[in-house]
């Protein structure tokens, strides 16, 4: 089995440039005057989003509109906010080059991260807006107990969120430094300022219209430059696809299967993380909780499907035509900054096509397009971690709901701040390191602790307090073991030769072994207070189904 674990899943594609083996290829690299356009475009950029979150800030006056925007947001303004947390670099960037580097298996990348949105749209939006009103720890600790359920959920978010940041983090950091020649350290620390001033200042009012603003540049980059390469293929896709063959060195095995993941049982259990994995992810579910009604959460999610869907198209040409245009040894240079061989290989292969059709000033725009996407999906990951500490631990753990709104709030903004220099401190520590397996294990813990969970608290009357945990628990535990155990770490990190698990994406097994743990608690539980919280479950049934007891939102 060959397993490729230098790609990508859903973070910064740049940060493979901080892997052991691109650093080595920086250290040989010239410095090249700064490419001016991509500095104006990426301070045009901060500046427009620092005045949103002035402008948010302003409008932030209560807890729930800090963790909510009091469920204020339309379906379509949050359709766009969840396409933007969502499509991050590695949606341009990595997708793009696994498609460019492996065809036709690059294409399971994509077809799973869309696969997981009608998962989304007609088995949690709705309830999960009917249920909750902050964290998915709300929903999942409805009828259960409520401190020990919390904890365990808030824990596996926290972890969730942390291995999301460390990977932003050092890709932001990485694609400063190689725009404007920074120190990395310093780029990670601006990085991390801009993020903690978002949130803090801003709530979810700002993170939410800094994700929109992402998503319609992200979507506007991207179709100019597919239809840019079309242009040079008469915009058939017959002439592009025979054109990719006959440039492939693989020729016309680009288009069939085991160039990625030759052994089926690893890309099923990639797809089986990426598809359950993000519907457990917190920082997309909480989204849910931003609309004022269900039919608006449905419609958020049909919104951002069909974006969603269309950019994935895009990639998918992006890809395919670079394999004719850019080749594998384009002869430019990227960002004014690299030349020669291209940087970071194939995962930079769509700044390169930037470059290749429209020039500095288009690649200027991409770059910013790129650190954009960065800078939303972190805005939204610190959220997430926010609303776990301060909501979950203090207010209900902690404070026994006895704490004030004012509480609430000033201990969400002192979490933001710390997440943010946590975060920083991570970004710095990791430099240089593979940490591609950071990003498997956020989609295997959402996969195996949250998803499993959340996802029978709903739809199974015999779902008790102690399935939960030793579910949680189990899937928690199996899916960091599975991981560590992997070629991606147990070989390529810790060094030995050979792994004891065969398999670098422990999804399918990790989560069922959370199912399965969930299950064989909660029905082996025959305690008095397992008894009522299967009783309990008929009013929430009616609840996830009609929202009567749900809520209410004030507009902005």
């Amino acid at each position: 089995m060959k397993v490729d674990v230098r790609l990508p899943l859903m973070a910064g594609a740049i940060v493979l440039v901080a892997q052991a083996k691109a650093t080595a290829t920086q250290q040989s690299i010239e410095a090249q005057p700064l490419n001016l356009v991509a500095v104006g475009m990426f301070l045009l950029f901060v500046l427009a989003t620092l005045g949103i979150t002035y402008w948010a800030a302003a409008r932030t006056r209560s807890i729930d509109d800090f963790y909510t925007a009091s469920g204020g947001i339309t379906g379509f303004q949050n359709g766009l906010a969840l396409a933007g947390d969502y499509m991050s670099a590695a949606a341009l960037l990595g997708v793009t080059g696994t498609i460019f580097s492996s065809g036709y298996d690059g294409f399971i990348y994509a077809i799973s991260f869309f696969v997981a949105w009608p998962l989304l749209l007609f088995l949690f939006a709705e309830k999960i807006r009917n249920l909750g009103k902050v964290t998915i720890a709300d929903i999942a600790s409805y009828r259960l107990d409520q401190d020990s359920v919390r904890t365990m959920m808030s824990f596996g978010s926290l972890t969730i969120v942390c291995f999301y940041l460390v990977v932003q983090m050092v890709g932001a950091g990485q694609l400063i430094q190689l725009l404007f020649g920074l120190d990395y350290n310093y780029a990670v620390i601006c990085v991390g300022l801009l993020m903690i001033v978002y949130v803090t200042f801003g709530g979810m009012v700002a993170t939410t219209w800094v994700q929109i603003i992402k998503a319609v540049l992200l979507l506007a980059g991207g179709t100019l430059l597919a239809i840019l390469a079309l242009w040079k293929f008469n915009f058939s896709l017959d002439l592009l696809l025979a054109k990719a063959v006959a440039s492939h060195k693989d020729g016309a095995k680009v288009l069939a299967p085991g160039a990625l993941v030759s052994d089926p049982l690893s890309m099923l259990s990639l797809a089986v993380g990426l598809v359950f994995g993000t519907a457990g992810l917190p920082h997309i579910l909480m989204r849910f909780f931003t609309v004022p009604n269900a039919q608006e959460a449905r419609k958020s999610v049909f919104i951002a499907t069909g974006f969603i869907g269309f950019f994935y198209f895009v990639v998918a040409v992006l890809g395919l035509s670079a394999i004719s245009i850019v080749g594998p040894e384009p002869a430019f240079h990227v960002g004014g900054i690299l030349t020669g061989k291209m940087i970071g290989g194939s995962n930079m292969v769509v700044m390169h096509l930037a470059k290749a059709l429209g020039g500095d000033y288009f690649l200027g725009f991409l770059s910013a397009v790129a650190f954009a996407t960065i800078l939303a999906v972190v805005s939204g990951l610190t959220m997430a971690g926010t609303s776990a500490i301060s909501h979950d631990l203090y207010a209900r753990v902690i404070r026994k709901n006895r704490a004030t709104s004012a509480e609430e709030l000033r201990v969400s903004r002192v979490a933001s701040v710390g997440i943010g220099l946590v975060a920083v401190s991570l970004g710095i520590l990791f430099k240089g390191q593979n940490i591609a397996f950071l990003v498997a294990l956020a989609f295997a813990i959402a996969a195996s602790v949250n998803f499993p969970v959340l996802a029978l608290s709903i739809y199974w009357k015999g779902l008790t307090t102690r399935g939960a945990l030793i579910g949680g628990v189990a899937g928690l535990v199996s899916s960091v073991a599975l991981v560590i155990l992997s070629p991606a770490v147990w070989v390529k990190i810790l060094g030995h030769q050979h792994a004891i698990f065969p398999y670098d994406y422990p999804a399918i097994i990790s989560m069922s072994v959370g199912l399965l743990f969930t299950w064989l608690g909660s029905v082996t539980d025959r305690g008095v207070r397992a008894g009522h919280e299967r009783g309990a479950y008929g009013a929430q049934f009616v609840r996830a189904q009609t929202g009567i007891g749900a809520s209410g939102a004030i507009r902005h």
